[in-house]
């Protein structure tokens, strides 16, 4: 009996350790498992972080980051609480000094009509303000556009300027940058139209000098004085491009003081220098108008008896320049004086208005003769006419002459010497010249005398083309000489 129950306890000895044993070592193996498929070194259970224990880096971390924030918001909370924003730094004992600096980002474009320009700024403003002084270790403070009203900033505006747009995408773009000596820098981005008083009288040689004028609203000289600060304006072709005709030449300041009743404020100006290229001008109106000119003078070459061909190119080329003229000035301002371009239009119409007058002239001079007088009567010249011996070498071919009971005999009466010498009677009439030039200058259908005959010039109607196929080219070309030299010598 004793030996069974020996039995009994050593077999439950042997059973109970091994059931304990298989959980533990199940619970071991269990994670460490896929380790083994894993080459390399297996990583040790103590490089494991708690999550408790990586948050704690992050904790110090960000005290030691927040530990500035509070000391800045501290300095700009201490330094904004008893600032009055309405009242300008050193009132009552000083005046502000604000030095402006300008930063150009783009120049144009120029409208002629409107006499105004375009043009984007950066515009920098310096001065100092006491009550903005702190202490720290922050160099200097910068404020977004949101806290400018809370400050104190220079009233300035611009005096010719027509339209403003402040830039507002995505903000406003404005900034103030505070420094521990109180020195306040405030920036702004802006668009100007300003205008522009363009003198159009060497148009298209001109110049022109187009201001930008600011100055304070309401501080007079004694309260508050502009300065400049390093004056360079730098302007090239990436922020000129807009100008379009013009060239940019220069830049140049001014300073003034404009006194009103409010009192005397001081004025900075700025001048953006500025010329006209005319390669435009020249392809538009200078070229046609040359051209059309010199159409005009086809007529000259054309038979005088085809009329409707030469009046249709005379009047044709009259209307052409007309419709220059008009075009020249549909994008110009109203003024009321002539420019160099009206000028040189205006000749040129001149021009074409006389070549076709000319066969206005041509046409009556010669058709003047073949009108039929009324009751026209042949008589026998006189017995003593032909006593001369000049006449007697004409006899046969001047048997009679046609004689008008009218007073309009004197415009039949023979113009050409050797007529006049075998009509004594003609001698003593009013010839076919006028009274005024007929000293020196007669004009006659045909005469086959020499040019120079007593003392004067005969012009042979007929060859009064042949005459204008010189006399215009040669005179417009002197006239586009002298036009030329005087316009670009002003």
């Amino acid at each position: 009996m004793l030996t069974k129950v020996l039995l009994i306890l050593l077999g439950m000895s042997i059973i109970l350790p091994s059931r304990i044993e298989g959980p533990h070592v199940e619970w071991e193996k269990g994670p460490s498992a896929p380790d083994d498929d894993v080459y390399g070194p297996k990583p040790q259970a103590s490089e494991k972080k708690l999550p408790s224990e990586e948050t704690k880096p992050t904790a110090i971390g960000t005290q030691g980051t927040l530990g500035k924030l509070p000391a800045a918001t501290q300095i700009l909370n201490s330094i904004l609480n008893n600032y009055d924003h309405k009242l300008r730094p050193g009132i009552g004992e000083k005046p502000t000094v604000v030095t402006v600096e300008l930063s150009v980002n783009t120049l144009g474009p120029i409208s002629i009509l409107d006499m105004e320009y375009t043009i984007d700024i950066t515009f920098y403003q310096t001065w100092y303000d006491e009550r903005l002084r702190y202490n720290g270790s922050f160099e200097s403070f910068v404020l977004s556009g949101n806290m400018v009203s809370q400050l104190w900033i220079p009233d300035t505006f611009f005096r010719n300027s027509k339209r403003t747009q402040e830039h507002m995408i995505t903000m406003p773009n404005q900034m103030v940058r505070i420094h521990k000596d109180g020195k306040v820098l405030y920036t702004i981005r802006m668009t100007i139209d300003a205008g522009c008083s363009l003198h159009m009288l060497k148009f298209p040689m001109d110049s022109h000098s187009c201001p930008l004028s600011f100055s304070s609203f309401s501080y007079p000289e004694n309260e508050m004085i502009y300065k400049w600060e390093n004056f360079e304006v730098e302007i090239h072709e990436n922020n000129s491009w807009k100008l379009f005709q013009f060239d940019f030449t220069g830049v140049s300041n001014e300073t003034e003081t404009i006194s009103t009743q409010a009192g005397d404020f001081m004025v900075m100006t700025l001048f953006f220098n500025v010329s006209r290229h005319f390669g435009f001008v020249t392809f538009q109106n200078y070229i046609p108008s040359f051209v059309t000119t010199m159409v005009s003078w086809v007529s000259f070459w054309i038979k005088k008896e085809s009329a409707p061909a030469r009046t249709s190119l005379g009047v044709t080329s009259v209307l052409t320049m007309t419709t220059l003229g008009t075009f020249s000035r549909r994008n110009f301002p109203r003024v009321s004086y002539i420019t160099t371009l009206d000028f040189y239009i205006a000749m040129c119409f001149f021009f074409c208005f006389c070549a076709l007058m000319e066969f206005a002239v041509l046409n009556f001079l010669t058709y003047s003769w073949r009108i039929p007088r009324a009751s026209p009567r042949l008589r026998h010249p006189r017995p003593r006419a032909l006593t001369r011996p000049h006449a007697r070498q004409h006899q046969e071919a001047f048997v009679c002459e046609i004689d008008d009971s009218e007073e309009s005999d004197e415009e039949e009466a023979p113009s050409c010497p050797a007529w006049q010498s075998l009509s004594p009677r003609s001698t003593r009439r009013r010839g076919g010249c006028c009274r005024w030039f007929k000293k020196y200058l007669c004009v006659v259908r045909s005469c086959k005398g020499g040019i120079w005959q007593q003392g004067r010039l005969f012009i042979h109607i007929y060859r009064l083309d042949n005459y204008s196929r010189v006399v215009f080219p040669v005179s417009f070309f002197f006239f586009n000489v002298l036009y030329w030299l005087v316009c670009l010598n002003l």
